[in-house]
């Protein structure tokens, strides 16, 4: 929901972004797509980040969640939608990845420009500084840190 993160966004290949806070959200990504997406993929672990992305989904459309959330939080959803708007909403853990495949596999999207991992690194810190990398994610003011391990 950051509002410096939305340029960012539009500049590694999406082609809207909108803040989900507006009170007609959900109604102007229905309009651009005509009545929804066929597939929302929620990253944050955050429970309405999850409520927007399910909102958002069109009539036979999936709902992805990779975001690990409070284990006390539970989520709101109409639950006749999925059966009769013939939905899905999915859990990955992880990206219900396979490390020995995936990896190797990344590295050669990331060598070859595919996989813009620098573009996403907004911060490289020591390990004593983890108190404040896990402070800025907790703000928003982060999009991925690499922890330097000194030898």
């Amino acid at each position: 929901m950051s509002e410096a993160k939305r340029p960012q966004a539009l500049e590694l290949g999406a082609d809207h972004a909108i803040d989900p806070r507006g009170g007609d959200a959900l109604q102007v990504v229905k309009d651009w797509t005509g009545g929804g997406v066929d597939l929302a993929v929620e990253l944050a672990g955050a429970v309405p980040a999850l409520e927007f992305a399910c909102g958002i989904t069109r009539r036979g459309g999936t709902t992805v969640t990779t975001g690990l959330p409070n284990p006390q939080a539970m989520m709101s959803l109409r639950a006749v939608s999925l059966t009769a708007e013939e939905r899905v909403l999915k859990g990955s853990y992880v990206g219900s990845r396979v490390p020995v495949r995936d990896i190797p596999r990344f590295a050669r999207m990331m060598q070859s420009g595919a996989l813009p991992i620098e573009k996403l690194t907004t911060h490289r810190l020591q390990l004593s500084e983890i108190n404040e990398g896990v402070e800025r994610l907790a703000a928003g003011d982060a999009i991925r840190q690499v922890v330097i391990f000194d030898q």
